[in-house]
């Protein structure tokens, strides 16, 4: 039913004009005005997120979006550059002093948008 069908993600943010300056100018993403005052982040091939304002915002407390990257190290140094700062977890997924997993599956760095969402780097498989 959905075979030809291009999905599309969307997830909530307290501030948009805080967001689209972070995934626009940090994370060097083209963004979009969508309808209603939603902005659209779109990707690389053509898949869009739909991100919307949202005054009782929680953020999610998975990661909501994965950046596929060839090489994590190299793309953790450019965002820490850039004024990101990696999130740090002990045991089962236990990273390094960067904030970078590496054990069962594949390498992979979690930091957060200003709103508190979860996004990552990961290595490409």
């Amino acid at each position: 039913m959905f075979k030809d069908t291009k999905a599309v993600s969307s997830f909530s943010v307290n501030d948009l004009q805080k967001a689209k300056q972070f995934y626009h100018e940090t994370l060097g993403l083209e963004i979009s005005e969508g309808s209603e005052g939603i902005m659209n982040i779109n990707l690389a091939g053509g898949g869009k997120i739909y991100v919307y304002p949202k005054p009782n915002h929680t953020p999610a407390t998975f990661t909501v979006l994965n950046f596929p990257v060839r090489d994590v190290e190299k793309t953790v140094d450019e965002l820490i550059s850039r004024g990101i700062t990696f999130e740090q977890y002990d045991g089962q997924l236990k990273t390094n002093e960067k904030g970078i997993f590496r054990g069962a599956g594949p390498e992979i760095a979690w930091f957060k948008d200003p709103a508190g969402n979860i996004l990552s780097v990961v290595k490409e498989s």
